[in-house]
């Protein structure tokens, strides 16, 4: 079952190239996303991060200073950050690479350049299937209480 994302969700978009932050910001105001913070790198990124709740981070894999890869490591670090949904942004079509991304416990993925109906896509993927994971847990917690009960 499809829910629509609460456009108020807090967006960090974390990404070296001050015209993409540009670009990205644009598209998802477009979107009807407002609440969004940008950060020019995974160092600033997780930094914010530590600083404010965000629902979404949606990061480019390739920065200096700290990749997409090594931001949402240290995420999955930290319990307060780590259950944040991450959808990183990439020029890089390489499978392995995406397989290895995925591995490492990405959300998503969408590559570049940024598209409005695939971010969209996208972000509605993601906070679907957080859902549905939600609803389960209940369920499974439900079951187990009842069961030894």
């Amino acid at each position: 079952m499809k829910m629509a994302v609460d456009k108020n969700i807090k967006i960090l978009v974390v990404d070296d190239s001050i015209g993409i932050r540009l670009a990205a910001k644009k598209i998802f105001k477009n979107l009807g996303y407002d609440n969004i913070t940008i950060a020019d790198d995974g160092t600033t990124g997780l930094e914010k991060l530590k600083k404010e709740p965000f629902d979404l981070v949606v990061a480019d894999w390739n920065m200096p200073k700290m990749s997409g890869i090594e931001l949402l490591k240290e995420m999955q670090k930290d319990s307060s950050l780590k259950e944040i949904p991450f959808l990183l942004v990439t020029g890089d079509e390489d499978q392995d690479n995406i397989m290895k991304a995925i591995q490492e416990g990405i959300s998503n993925f969408m590559s570049k350049p940024y598209n409005a109906k695939v971010l969209e896509s996208k972000i509605n993927r993601i906070f679907d299937f957080k859902k549905e994971l939600s609803q389960r847990e209940k369920l499974a917690v439900k079951k187990h209480v009842s069961l030894s009960s």
